[in-house]
């Protein structure tokens, strides 16, 4: 089977990370569990330039730490989030469940569309010259209240297009803004290299079971120690006799507000952050490997494909649809030759509105990772020539 959905889990796991996995699964292992867990912990914050191990709470994935990163900020009525129009529900929903609270949602677009039509035997092309109006971004700051809690949370890059965000931009405006930054690095991580703090990124959320190689079950949330949070305190001891209980107020979520660390899945995560350091050219090899795939959509005046051209703003991800077939309809054709794609709207309605494929049922998407082959790429490209 070739397997093409790396923007939505990769697979197969590397052999390290399965070992991992069954190692820690050992009976014997028990008696090492805190050992384990504080070296696994201390090599994940380091994959990330996180000093402090203690500033990253692992979490059961990115969508459990947007959620409390998100929420748990002091919010007040009048205050602002500032989103990108390319957004996974995992981000936006929190977002969206702040205007409960009387907090302001602003959503920051795309540069202007762009649509390319070729000859009758290419395929035809939509994107925009950026992924993110950093000047819309900008003004948007500067006439929200000053003074006022502003978080700028956005993808580092689109699940949908494997289209790249200017974090580093969007970092520096919103800082002399005075607003904070909360960067989704689901797809990123294990592709780009992050470091939180030479970044000055304020909050990172992660999912272990993508780029990392990881398995399922595992990501985290960096929060810098000069943000404040206003996370309910758990009091896990019963007051003594005589005594009240106060009401808390911790720095920072906790396990108790996420659940108990998989200790199997952070064995393989921390395994899978040793492999991918042993292949510094993954992202220029697998990019190159997705050329053929690419070049294969070009040669198909049936298919409309998203996002821009240039792969080296893009992750090893690519999405079209087809003038007559549906996404679900194209999935099925690959699946019958033994190749698993990704379709539909990958829970990402958000940026499927600013693609206008959200009423066509979403697209196709054919994404590959560290261990996907030119024959594979080749495969995929006898199927797209059918197409």
């Amino acid at each position: 089977m070739t397997y093409a959905n790396h923007a939505g889990t990769s697979w197969p796991k590397p052999e390290p990370v399965q070992e991992a996995v069954s190692a820690a699964m050992h009976p014997e292992a028990f008696v090492k569990w805190g050992t384990s867990f504080e070296e696994c912990h201390k090599r994940v914050a380091r994959f990330f330039g996180i000093s402090d191990y203690d500033r990253l709470l692992l979490t059961p994935g990115c969508t459990s730490a947007l959620n409390v990163g998100i929420s748990d900020l002091p919010w007040k009525s009048g205050d602002t989030i500032f989103v990108s129009s390319l957004e996974h529900h995992a981000l936006y929903r929190p977002a969206q469940l702040l205007e409960n609270r009387g907090v302001k949602v602003q959503q920051i677009g795309r540069m202007k569309e762009i649509s390319e039509v070729g000859d009758s035997n290419q395929a035809k092309r939509r994107h925009c010259e950026a992924p993110l109006d950093l000047e819309d971004l900008e003004k948007q700051l500067k006439a929200s209240p000053v003074g006022s809690l502003r978080l700028v949370a956005m993808t580092a890059a689109c699940n949908v297009t494997g289209e790249l965000l200017p974090i580093r931009d969007i970092v520096n405006i919103a800082h002399k803004n005075g607003a904070l930054v909360l960067v989704d690095g689901a797809q990123v991580s294990g592709w780009i290299p992050i470091n939180v703090c030479e970044m000055e990124i304020d909050l990172f959320a992660f999912a272990g079971h993508k780029g990392l190689q990881g398995p399922w079950g595992i990501g985290g949330l960096y929060v810098a120690s000069h943000v404040t949070m206003e996370t309910p305190g758990a009091v896990c001891e019963l007051p003594k006799k005589g005594e009240k209980r106060k009401k808390l107020c911790a720095p920072m979520p906790g396990y108790c507000d996420v659940g108990s660390v998989d200790r199997f899945a952070l064995s393989g995560l921390a395994a899978g952050m040793d492999w991918l350091e042993t292949l510094p050219k993954r992202l220029e090899t697998t990019r190159d490997n997705l050329k053929i795939v690419e070049d294969a959509l070009a040669k198909n005046s049936n298919l409309t494909i998203y996002g821009t051209k240039d792969g080296t703003t893009r992750l090893p991800t690519v999405s079209f649809t087809h003038d007559t077939k549906s996404s679900a309809e194209i999935a099925k054709l690959f699946k019958e030759n033994d190749i698993t794609i990704g379709s539909g709207l990958q829970c990402a309605n958000l940026a499927h509105g600013a693609l206008t494929t959200d009423k066509i049922g979403g697209v196709a998407r054919i994404s590959f990772g560290p261990a996907s082959t030119t024959g594979d790429a080749k495969k995929i490209a006898q199927v797209i020539a059918s197409l």
